[in-house]
């Protein structure tokens, strides 16, 4: 399945390692992505990349960046499920599976355990005609106050044995 894009879009999607994809009026969410076709592949799930609502969603907001590391296309795009079983699924899961970084396992044991785990794989497919490109970008930079996060822990001073001189 091949989409027809803008010049641009096409650019990002084919360079695209990670987006920033947002559902609804939610955060946007740095999320790891496989270009593949002029659309993306995401994986959330338990064990996985987290992304709320995501394979719920009908559609997102996909947020990429170009060589320099800036933003360059905002667009819309449609979500689609991919389903364990299908010919989708049997094209897709296998290369996912292969870039997955620091997956434990062989390939069809990471498979298996996205299937057992009910992990959601979607396929992103941008809607062309939304496209937003420069120089129509917003001039602001876009960044937001952290979120609070279970993630931030307090770290306590290293223990020392002996004292150490002050200088």
């Amino acid at each position: 399945m091949t989409v027809v894009t803008s010049a641009v879009l096409d650019e990002a999607l084919k360079k695209a390692a990670l987006a920033w994809i947002s559902v609804g009026d939610g955060p946007a969410l740095a999320l790891w992505v496989l270009p593949l076709d002029g659309t993306l592949i995401v994986l959330s799930g338990p064990g996985e990349q987290f992304a709320p609502g995501l394979a719920e969603a009908a559609q997102v907001t996909v947020r990429l960046r170009g060589d320099n590391g800036g933003l360059i296309v905002v667009t819309e795009a449609a979500v689609t499920r991919l389903l364990p079983g299908s010919d989708v699924w049997d094209e897709v899961a296998p290369q996912l599976a292969a870039k997955r970084l620091n997956a434990s396992g062989a390939a069809d044991d990471v498979i298996a355990r996205w299937v057992t785990t009910n992990c959601a794989v979607v396929r992103l497919t941008p809607v062309d005609e939304q496209a937003v490109e420069r120089p129509n970008l917003p001039s602001d930079s876009g960044a937001a106050e952290p979120r609070e996060t279970p993630a931030r822990v307090e770290t306590r001073r290293p223990f020392r044995l002996h004292r150490v001189k002050r200088r």
